[in-house]
């Protein structure tokens, strides 16, 4: 398959994952009643409007509830658009809509930015819907980006195609070789070779390596030679986490994107945020106000209207158009005066598209954690740029791919897999700075091939001095049984929560009995079903453990604890059938994402009979035997 040939697959790939996408949502509202989508998880009513206040970038925010007794379970999350409007005498009013997006939503309540220009009294409705709505604007950003690069028109991006896909070998311009006094060796090496790499250069970042860190100082060595340079990420966590520590080292960065998408830290990054501070914005908004009174005089209600009022409405609208235009050509002074004097333009990769950077090219971008973006939306910022910078751990989470078949084509295969496949440009950073040798171990023999090293300062630290750093709790035998919930379909095990419940408390008191209950800064309790997620967490809500210990538990799925580490960290696997079916625990990737978020004590939980029938888990296995780690969930029967 040649390469063009590549891209039109993976083009008809997109459009596959995009109505599956689609077909899922509409599933969801499609000839449904109100009260049916509630029950979804689509939409939220009745609705009350609890407060509105206005964000730093001047849009409103409001704050929307729902009663107490609608415990329907939803899929509203941050940075999810919305509609709000009016159901009145049963009637949906569509037409009076609002549009938004979620900032933060918690179980019976969000809070919604709505969209520029909107005021408090446009929530003057009665009867308040909230509507989940399918945003399909990534998709369109993914198939312009590859209609691009089937078909490209510069010389530089054919090149840097070829690069990627092996066809041409990546030039370094060798150099003499410089040392940045806050990192080890391997880290120097890596910004080493981002500096001499001409055109592409690739971090492999491990668990706890410091890859971040790495990234920002080459930032940092970058932009001595270069005024500006994109520094963009699949998510906008990962954006956010760039932008705050580069604004630490005093890197003037403008964050690109929607401020309800943007974490509170990152809010005053956002060109929103920097237009009203911008020097000119008092003029701007002086300006603003004074076109509204003059839209507002023309459009006055006169009982007598002749030749002469028609001449002054006709003057009045002319003045009104005039300030408008003025007010226009100020915004995009002002705007322009930013984006150009900004050192760093931070967005997500499909935010690379923004209408504000269209006519901006790059010398420099760099992608992290480019093992969890979709290729086509991987293409989007290096399209803007002359070369290309990647980091990631393809080890770690894979992207997000909704449609199976999609996925089976190869829609989950990321560009930084092929690049790291086909060329030479990598560097692996090995020592890392967070997991005791035991929980480290297994993870470095089986995905890095024993190039993972633990620093000296973390290789044998544990909660206290007895304690195993490292225990697998087998079920096996006990009698567990899995169990499906019937509406979320998701699986849970109510046994070995308990066990892991009664592990826990029982390893509390332990390191309260050896005075170490201050030295646990954070705890975090893991499991791939969401089910289970809620099982757990109805445990400890009802437990009796001093506010003190619960303050520090964190307990939720996989994907949310990438990218953070714990002190301890419990992963309860759930599954325990005859079949040995494993479901998502077959994806060994998140099983090692949530194995390598602990720093000092990992608990694994699950029933060997039925998991190791999986070539990963009987490895696992393996591995805790060779260092006596094993124990029997009988020990937290009675």
């Amino acid at each position: 398959m040649t390469v063009k040939e590549e891209f039109r697959k993976l083009l008809d790939l997109l459009h596959i994952e995009r109505e599956e996408d689609l077909k899922t949502y509409y599933q969801k509202i499609k000839d449904t009643s109100i009260i049916a989508r509630r029950q979804e998880g689509v939409c939220w009513y009745p609705v009350q409007v609890e407060n509105t206040s206005f964000d730093a970038g001047e849009r409103l925010l409001v704050k929307l509830s729902r009663p107490k007794e609608h415990e329907h379970s939803h899929s509203f999350r941050s940075g999810s658009l919305v509609s709000i409007y009016s159901n009145k005498n049963n009637k949906q009013n569509f037409e009076n809509s609002v549009s938004g997006i979620i900032n933060y939503v918690k179980k019976d309540y969000m809070i919604v930015t709505l969209e520029k220009n909107t005021e408090p009294e446009d929530l003057n409705l009665e009867n308040i819907v909230v509507q989940l709505m399918f945003d399909d604007s990534s998709y369109l950003e993914m198939e312009t980006a590859l209609q691009t690069i089937i078909n490209p028109q510069e010389k530089r991006l054919q090149k840097l195609i070829n690069i990627l896909y092996g066809i041409e070998k990546p030039f370094f311009n060798k150099q003499f070789e410089f040392k940045i006094p806050s990192l080890n060796d391997i880290q120097n090496k890596a910004v080493n070779l981002i500096s001499s790499a001409q055109d592409l250069a690739i971090v492999h970042g491990p668990p706890g390596t410091g890859k971040t860190t790495t990234l920002i100082q080459s930032i940092i060595h970058t932009l001595k030679t270069e005024k500006q340079i994109l520094v963009c990420a699949p998510s906008n966590a990962a954006v956010d986490l760039l932008a705050s520590k580069l604004t630490k080292k005093l890197v003037n960065v403008v964050r690109i994107g929607h401020p309800a998408r943007v974490t509170e830290d990152s809010l005053q990054l956002t060109l929103d945020y920097k237009i009203t501070r911008h020097a000119h914005f008092k003029e701007l908004k002086a300006l603003k106000k004074e076109t509204e009174e003059y839209f507002n005089l023309a459009g006055k209600y006169k009982r007598n209207f002749g030749q002469r009022e028609r001449e002054e409405r006709k003057e009045l609208y002319k003045t009104a158009a005039d300030l408008k235009k003025e007010c226009s050509q100020l915004e995009y002074y002002i705007t322009r005066d930013i984006i150009f004097n900004a050192q760093v333009i931070a967005c997500t990769l499909v935010g690379a598209n923004n209408k504000i950077l269209n006519d901006l090219h790059f010398k420099t971008v760099y992608i992290d954690e480019a093992a969890q973006a979709l290729e086509p939306a991987s293409w989007i910022p290096i399209i803007k740029s002359d070369r290309v910078i990647f980091a990631g751990d393809h080890f770690q989470l894979p992207p997000t791919v909704k449609s199976y078949e999609a996925a089976k084509a190869g829609l989950d295969i990321t560009l930084f897999e092929k690049v790291i496949a086909k060329t030479d440009a990598e560097i692996m950073l090995s020592n890392q700075y967070r997991m005791n040798n035991k929980i480290m171990n297994f993870s470095a023999g089986y995905f890095y091939k024993k190039q993972l090293y633990a620093d000296e300062t973390v290789a044998e630290h544990k909660i206290f001095e007895a304690d195993f750093p490292l225990e697998f709790i087998d079920t096996a035998g006990c009698g567990f049984a899995e169990e499906i919930n019937p509406e979320t379909l998701s699986t849970f095990n109510k046994e070995e929560a308990d066990v892991l419940f009664k592990h826990f408390t029982k390893y509390i008191e332990t390191a309260d009995y050896h005075d170490k209950l201050a030295t646990i800064n954070d705890i975090g309790i893991i499991s791939p079903y969401n089910a289970q997620v809620a099982v757990i967490k109805e445990l400890f809500d009802n437990s009796e453990f001093d506010k003190l210990i619960l303050d520090k538990i964190s307990i939720n799925s996989v994907d949310s604890f990438q990218g953070q580490e714990r002190d301890i960290i419990y992963i309860s696997l759930v599954r325990s059938n005859e079949q040995g079916n494993i479901g998502f625990l077959s994806d060994i990737r998140r099983m090692n994402v949530a194995m390598t978020r602990a720093k000092k004590k990992l608990v694994i939980i699950g029933d060997s009979a039925t998991i190791t029938r999986n070539e990963f888990y009987d490895k696992l296995l393996d591995y805790i035997d060779s260092i006596s780690a094993y124990r029997s969930a009988f020990e937290y029967l009675y």
